[in-house]
């Protein structure tokens, strides 16, 4: 079974994106890049070019799904408000083609692949390589397409790993729901 995975990492003034390929449980990177908005001083045609962008890429890559990084609260509440924007904007272009959508926060990303959730971007990057077997020569500057290529994997990692569908309250909830486990 083939799934292709769009992992998005928003932002105003550079959006990283990654697309995964999957063939028989194992990742294989197609893509990753960048798309400027330093150019755009209206916010409303960054968002636009967002939308339009997404919508190419989903029509180039036909991916199944979209894992994208959510925003972090930071000091500066615009700031985060032009953010949650920009991933209104990539999330509206995969809805509008039926594409379900995941999203992690920058903390689950960074554990996902490193181990570590305090990990330095360069880490994710490198660590990614590693993985995907991609030569130092194709890894692009941008660390923004590395942060996309990440969601991207770490939606991956999420569907070979996923959580148990039981929901526990605590302990003695999981007891009850598993007496059989417990002697």
């Amino acid at each position: 079974m083939e799934r292709i995975i769009l992992g998005i990492d928003p932002g105003t003034t550079v959006m990283g994106y990654g697309i995964l390929k999957i063939v028989d449980n194992k990742p294989e990177m197609l893509a990753m890049g960048v798309i400027e908005l330093k150019k755009y001083d209206n916010h409303y045609l960054k968002l636009q070019r967002i939308f339009a962008r997404t919508i190419s890429l989903i029509e180039e890559f036909l991916p199944d799904e979209l894992a994208i990084e959510a925003p972090f609260f930071g000091k500066n509440v615009q700031s985060m408000l032009k953010l949650g924007r920009a991933q209104g904007v990539a999330m509206s272009a995969a809805l509008s083609r039926d594409i379900p959508i995941t999203e992690y926060a920058p903390l689950k990303i960074k554990m996902a692949i490193t181990g570590n959730g305090n990990a330095t971007k360069e880490q994710v990057a490198d660590m990614l390589r590693r993985f995907l077997k991609i030569p130092q020569e194709n890894m692009l500057p941008q660390l923004d397409a590395t942060d996309g290529l990440a969601a991207a994997y770490c939606h991956y990692l999420q569907l070979n790993n996923p959580i148990s569908e039981k929901k526990y309250t605590g302990w003695k909830d999981f007891i009850n729901k598993n007496e059989n486990r417990v002697r």
